[in-house]
């Protein structure tokens, strides 16, 4: 499989059965990670927990089109933020969306976007709907590493502007916009935008159930499985 321009597809049923849904919740708070950052992860190809940041614990797994329900603790422990996510499809190597830079440069024209020396463009396509019992907003930034094996690629901060311009071209569709806030039972589409060398195919997607990935130490989440783990 070619890392330009491929969709990878949902697994099938041989892949599907690594994976279990699970919910917890975790402690959230306000604080910041570095962005775009490779930070090591988890062991290796061969290891079903490779993309799990190192000592962290493993809430869930789920594969590609499979949905998992991410609960996030808030300051009213009686009504945590509850979400079911999809991740729908990772797309590499493709040029972004041209309706969404379209619509983006129609407020501050620019030349499109390019990657980094030696990268290439990672759009993680999700659903996100709010399985919670109030209003809750979502975000990718500083809490989704798409992963490459053992190794994580946070957002950089023109991933997270251009994460920011899908949104608000589906915003302006009629979509809601998850960042902005999601109504219990209202969900909206989310492109997260990543980075990873030009060689590479991402492998897994970790979420944290929490508003950063690492604080003291890594926070717990949800890993989701795009490729399967190879057979030793």
């Amino acid at each position: 499989m070619s890392s330009r321009g491929s969709t990878f597809a949902a697994l099938g049923a041989a892949s599907a059965l690594l994976m279990v849904t699970a919910c917890a919740t975790a402690t959230s708070s306000d604080t910041a990670s570095s962005p775009g950052s490779a930070v090591p992860a988890a062991a290796t190809t061969t290891d079903p927990d490779a993309g799990a940041p190192p000592g962290a614990e493993i809430l869930g797994r789920a594969a590609l089109g499979e949905p998992f329900k991410l609960t996030i603790g808030s300051s009213d422990e009686a009504r945590p933020e509850e979400f079911e996510i999809t991740v729908e499809d990772v797309t590499c190597g493709e040029p972004l969306d041209p309706k969404v830079l379209a619509h983006d440069s129609l407020s501050a024209p620019t030349e499109p976007p390019t990657p980094e020396d030696g990268k290439q463009f990672c759009v993680v396509r999700m659903e996100v709907l709010n399985v919670g019992k109030g209003e809750a907003r979502w975000t990718a930034d500083d809490t989704v590493t798409l992963n490459v094996d053992d190794t994580a690629y946070s957002q950089t901060r023109d991933d997270v502007q251009l994460t920011s311009a899908y949104e608000e071209y589906w915003y302006d569709q009629g979509k809601p916009r998850p960042s902005f806030g999601l109504n219990p039972a209202s969900k909206g589409p989310v492109n997260a935008v990543f980075q990873i060398p030009t060689a590479d195919e991402p492998t897994t997607v970790w979420f944290a159930a929490a508003r950063w990935l690492e604080l003291t130490g890594p926070e717990p989440g949800y890993l989701v499985r795009i490729q399967p783990t190879t057979q030793s």
